[in-house]
């Protein structure tokens, strides 16, 4: 059996489409994934399972979650190992050391096409510095992520796909319920 974690985009968030985190491991109960816990109010979900890879337990969360809150959600899910190799391959590892919390990373729903990153980069020249890495896209900020300009609509809009950010200590957090 495999671990996941199931990565929720725009749930819980300004008080917009509030779900409780109880809601949400029950949702993935439902659907027959076991070991399910959640972490902190803002979407993440550790399962284990052995139904399938994160692109198929993604539509079918999805699609539960639309049939029982009546409206849509991205949701982002990646193995354990797949967590294990993004911490492994930050490119601000320098960062984390004095601000961890101002490391970011963008799990995006598809790898952006190769000019994709270029066009956004073109497109926005604040002091936030941006990474792909894989399928994911490191954001540092150096001013501190209240601060920033950098609109999360303008990421998703350049790289033609959808996303939803960590900041690094909850990455931290979900390899170790990951590996629990």
């Amino acid at each position: 059996m495999t671990r996941f974690v199931s990565l929720f985009r725009g749930i819980n968030v300004g008080g917009h489409h509030g779900v409780s985190m109880t809601t949400l491991k029950e949702l993935h109960e439902e659907l027959g994934l076991k070991d399910v816990a959640t972490y902190i109010q803002s979407g993440n979900v550790v399962f284990t399972s052995e139904k399938g890879g994160p692109a198929l337990l993604s539509a079918q969360i999805e699609e539960a979650f639309a049939l029982k809150f009546d409206f849509r959600v991205s949701v982002v899910v990646r193995t354990s190992e797949e967590i294990d190799a993004i911490i492994a391959c930050n490119p601000f590892q320098e960062q984390v050391k004095q601000q961890a919390k101002w490391v970011a990373v963008l799990f995006l729903a598809k790898r952006p096409e190769s000019n994709a990153l270029d066009d956004f980069q073109q497109s926005y020249a604040g002091p936030e510095e941006v990474r792909l890495m894989g399928q994911e896209l490191f954001i540092y900020y150096p001013e501190g992520m209240g601060r920033s300009k950098l609109p999360a609509a303008l990421i998703e809009k350049k790289l033609k796909t959808a996303g939803t950010a960590r900041n690094w200590n909850t990455v931290l957090r979900l390899q170790t319920m990951l590996q629990g």
